[in-house]
């Protein structure tokens, strides 16, 4: 299935067709996660729990990056 991006007002977005949607199971207002993997792209709905959790994680990275340098040698 091929899509066009397209402006829409300020933005730019991409239209999903009604049974994309449905295959995805999404609906308008959902957020979804686009992930990068070798074969191509994931797009999934967001999880909550995993998004706080990953938050969680890049602060400790920040926090403790000169530790994680060196540990890392």
């Amino acid at each position: 299935m091929n899509l066009e991006i397209k402006k829409i007002g300020n933005s730019t977005g991409l239209i999903l067709p009604k049974e994309l949607l449905a295959r995805l199971r999404l609906e308008q207002g959902d957020k979804v996660t686009v992930t990068e993997t070798p074969e191509g792209f994931v797009v999934s709905r967001s999880d909550p729990t995993f998004d706080r959790g990953l938050e969680i994680a890049r602060a400790a990275m920040k926090k403790y990056h000169n530790a994680l340098t060196e540990l890392a040698k």
